[in-house]
């Protein structure tokens, strides 16, 4: 598992380092897709199934496609004349490096990490399936149906807009 893990933990630094880097908007889309399968893969990996595939349908399938559709919606996909660092760079590190420290800090004194591991949870994915397809099928229907109008009036607003431009 540990060379699997390290090549899904890589693949998830490189789509989010591109995504940061790129200077077209689609491509830092598809980077972000890209960071989007790796974690898929680290949780399918570390044995969460459902979160794992529920990162593929919800972040890969819907996320990372909406903002492609977005950015074709308002066409500003291009920016040529910015530069590839911004001015205040420096603090921006500075800033990444002292919230990166204060996690790892955190993490490294916490109770958890220092107690026994616990038992694998028994619920499988197809048990947690049959739950929501079930007890919880309205709550399901509902969000699907309020994600299907935010995104028609997402639409609708990207079409007002063209149209008075």
């Amino acid at each position: 598992m540990g060379t699997a893990f390290c090549i899904a933990a890589l693949l998830t630094l490189l789509g989010g380092v591109g995504s940061m880097c790129f200077r077209n908007l689609v491509h830092c889309a598809f980077a972000l897709a890209v960071s989007f399968v790796g974690l898929a893969a680290c949780y399918l990996l570390l044995g969460a199934e459902f979160v794992g595939f529920a990162q593929v349908l919800v972040y890969v399938g819907a996320v990372a496609i909406l903002i492609v559709i977005a950015m074709l919606l308002t066409r500003n996909i291009e920016s040529k004349h910015e530069p590839l660092v911004a001015g205040g760079w420096v603090m921006g590190v500075c800033v990444a490096v002292l919230a990166s420290g204060s996690l790892i800090l955190c993490v490294v004194n916490s109770s958890v990490v220092q107690g026994p591991v616990s038992a694998r949870p028994t619920m499988s994915t197809r048990a947690l399936g049959e739950q929501l397809m079930g007890d919880y099928v309205m709550a399901l229907e509902g969000i699907g149906l309020l994600l299907t109008a935010s995104l028609i009036g997402a639409v609708v607003i990207a079409l007002r807009e063209k149209e008075e431009r």
